[in-house]
């Protein structure tokens, strides 16, 4: 087995929301330089890369997924010459940086949207979907993510634009060579900067059915439809293949991918976009285990199915909590259980064979917002209120101390703080030994010292039944047993291996501790982690 260390496959990736982590000058709004003031934080955990949610200019419709100028800093966050100086400080400090990269739509205000809006005739007017259609009619039944239609009629040239998410956030149209030699421009830009990965936004959206054909429907209900023709095309895997050229052409970068699947995800189709292991995406995210409520065989039964579908040379990754997505400890939290679910989780998340991705505040056990209508900022949630409060709950100011405004800034927050920061917050958990942000930090530094936590093989053998998970990882001569208890009650473990088995970290027990059997009685919530010393 090779020993070289790739720092996408065999890293810990932490993403950061640039809003929410650090606010430098006191506007209510994290950026750029609050990122580089917390690198020595970021440090000590010890992570070995950044994904940055996107920081593109932006008249943040949807909160900088709207770009209208692809090389260009927003001024919320700061400057170039501030992306520079932390992309330049976080490589000395060994950390890669990985930006999101936005390629199925545009802002509006985007000047190439701008000019295709203005004719029909516009050379750029085939750079974006423009179909013709009455004006109360459009072309075809796709909606939108707010589901409403997907086509905006505009007045001026009397045709429909497709927006499969915002009218402020038009398609672009990747059938279009011009269009596609632009935006790759765009990704050599950030390379050129030495930036050293990509994260892709909604990957499998980028190329439509060429027919634009009506999707079907559920109960005959056009909300309910199945988006069979307005995602998912198998043009897009050529694409992702010319993309994955370009970014072979720098040494060391890498590609990541939102594969957007509604519960309980698609594992089958996400790693398609993997391709043969080595000529689309590097990783592509599964979100199955986000999608399950906490249950060990429902969680075993999703890591076995994405390793089965991981074609042989490719390289899983998992997630637990994303900007999109409840935070971990709200959903697999219960009462007074949350802070022993979310060790038991994140023991999990840092010992599978894959890259693991940290989201922001999971580290402190961060839980979702409690918002109220006026505070909601998410255009989704103020569309679906009360019944789905939108994303912002997952997108709270990082708590940094129990300060005002939990020392995220000195005003008031773009969103609210979290209710929780007596205890949820990092200056009080770094002088805890037993907090769980130092559980964090043990877990990262063993997984750095243990190259079977991060190379190994992956081999259950307790498999979720009676809410047990024990699985070993092995590589060459080193060997390592992981034990999680999902449950409140004490469960009997009985495997017979005998030797030395040494504890290396636990929730529950002393490190250096000896077995000489797996032949033991977990406590509730227990995580284990042993290492196989050798025979009698």
């Amino acid at each position: 087995m090779k020993d070289e260390f790739i720092w996408w496959k065999h890293g810990v990736i932490y993403q950061i929301y640039p809003r929410s982590f650090f606010d430098s000058n006191d506007d209510g709004i994290g950026d750029l330089q609050g990122i580089i003031r917390k690198l020595d934080y970021l440090d000590e955990l010890g992570i070995n890369a950044i994904w940055l949610s996107p920081i593109n200019m932006s008249p943040m419709c949807d909160f900088g997924y709207d770009i209208s100028d692809y090389t260009a800093i927003d001024p919320i966050f700061g400057t170039m010459d501030d992306f520079d100086e932390l992309l330049k400080k976080a490589h000395q400090k060994g950390m890669k940086i990985i930006m999101d990269l936005v390629l199925n739509h545009t802002s509006d205000l985007h000047p190439w949207f701008l000019a295709s809006k203005e004719s029909i005739h516009n050379p750029k007017r085939d750079w974006y979907i423009w179909k013709d259609g009455k004006k109360d009619t459009p072309p075809n039944n796709w909606i939108c993510i707010l589901g409403n239609s997907a086509w905006k009629w505009d007045e001026t040239t009397c045709q429909y634009y497709l927006h499969s998410f915002l009218e402020q956030q038009p398609d672009l149209n990747w059938r279009n060579s011009e269009m596609k030699n632009a935006m790759f421009q765009n990704v050599k830009f950030w390379l050129d900067k030495r930036v050293d990965g990509f994260r892709l936004d909604v990957v499998n959206y980028l190329i439509k059915d060429e027919h634009f054909r009506n999707n079907p429907t559920r109960l005959g209900m056009v909300l309910f439809q199945k988006h069979v023709f307005n995602r998912d095309q198998s043009e897009t895997h050529e694409l992702l293949k010319e993309l994955r050229q370009l970014i072979d052409k720098y040494p060391g970068k890498m590609l990541v991918g939102e594969i957007t699947t509604f519960p309980p995800a698609d594992p089958k189709l996400s790693a398609r976009f993997l391709g043969n292991g080595e000529n689309e995406l590097h990783l592509a995210f599964d979100f199955s285990l986000i999608y399950r409520w906490w249950n060990a065989r429902l969680f075993y039964r999703c890591i076995k199915k994405w390793n089965n579908y991981v074609p042989g040379k490719g390289w899983p990754c998992y997630v637990l909590s994303n900007h999109d997505q409840h935070r971990s400890a709200s959903k697999y939290g219960s009462g007074k259980d949350v802070d022993k679910r979310t060790r038991v989780a994140a023991t999990l998340l840092l010992t599978l064979r894959g890259t693991p991705f940290i989201y922001y505040g999971e580290e402190i056990g961060m839980t979702n917002l409690k918002i109220s209508r006026k505070e909601i900022c998410d255009p989704v949630g103020k569309k679906y209120w009360p019944f789905f409060s939108g994303r912002d709950i997952s997108r709270g100011p990082m708590n940094w101390s129990t300060e005002i405004h939990a020392g995220f800034s000195k005003t008031m927050p773009w969103l609210p703080i979290c209710k929780n920061l007596e205890k949820v917050n990092v200056k009080t958990q770094k002088k805890d030994r037993y907090s769980l942000l130092n559980f964090y930090k043990n877990l990262i530094s063993l997984r750095k010292k243990k190259r079977a936590l991060s190379m190994g093989e992956w081999i259950p053998v307790l498999k979720g039944y009676n809410g047990i998970l024990g699985y070993y990882r092995v590589y060459n001569n080193e060997k390592l047993f992981v034990i999680l208890n999902f449950t409140r009650k004490e469960r009997k473990i009985n495997i017979h291996d005998p030797g030395q088995w040494k504890v290396r970290l636990s929730t529950h027990r002393f490190v250096n501790t000896y077995f000489n059997d797996l032949n033991f009685t977990t406590a509730p919530y227990e995580a284990t982690i042993l290492e196989f010393i050798g025979r009698f």
